[in-house]
């Protein structure tokens, strides 16, 4: 599920693990071949600009003052590729139910699956103009949180790693839903690969020092 770069540390657009029209009908084929080959390619593509431009200004055939632009054009562009590459990874056609650490843990810090989901939902429903809903591993109280991101960035707590990603940007629903946002995010969760969200939780616990110890 993480983004995926090359040999030569340049950004590479991770193909999709399923087809176009593997996800339908919660997401249309039309929408997710836009979506990944375009979007989402455009993001790498702007990452790796970035990187360029950057190694062009210590080279000194560029203006310093153009650091703090091209610096701000690297985060966005990586930080969509990376929510996008997680995003694709935590979607599948069978569904399903979380299961072990990351089920208890969605009990002790949610009280519930279903309450996760409301919670969840609402974020993701709420976020004002373009973002993201985000299931979370926050390193720091070693809990699960959801956050809410704008755009790419804002409203991100530094360290937490994300889980499970919704995009809310328009271009992720508005050829099949229109407007309404709300039930694009409520037909998300019968396409959620939760054992795919499971292998990734276990991974991301195994960097910080094994499972959690379960309980409020």
């Amino acid at each position: 599920m993480a983004a995926s770069a090359g040999h030569g540390g340049e950004y590479v657009l991770p193909p999709l693990p399923y087809g176009y029209d593997a996800l339908e009908p919660s997401i249309d084929a039309e929408t997710m071949k836009l979506h990944h080959d375009k979007h989402h390619a455009a993001y790498v593509k702007g990452a790796n600009d970035a990187l360029a431009k950057l190694a062009e200004i210590r080279e000194g055939k560029i203006d310093p003052a153009a650091v703090s632009e091209w610096s701000e054009k690297l985060a966005f562009n990586v930080s969509g590729h990376t929510l996008h590459s997680i995003f694709w990874g935590g979607l599948g056609p069978k569904g399903g139910k979380p299961e072990g650490s990351l089920a208890a843990d969605i009990d002790a810090h949610f009280g519930s699956l279903d309450k996760l989901k409301s919670h969840f939902s609402a974020a993701a429903t709420q976020v004002q103009g373009n973002g993201w809903g985000v299931l979370a591993f926050e390193p720091v109280a070693r809990r699960l949180v959801v956050l809410q991101v704008r755009n790419h960035q804002l409203n991100v707590a530094w360290g937490a790693i994300p889980l499970l990603v919704l995009d809310v940007w328009e271009h992720a629903y508005y050829l099949k839903y229109k407007n309404v946002r709300a039930d694009y995010v409520k037909a998300f969760w019968s396409i959620v690969n939760w054992s795919a969200v499971d292998q990734w939780y276990a991974l991301v616990q195994a960097k910080h020092h094994g499972p959690q110890h379960h309980g409020h």
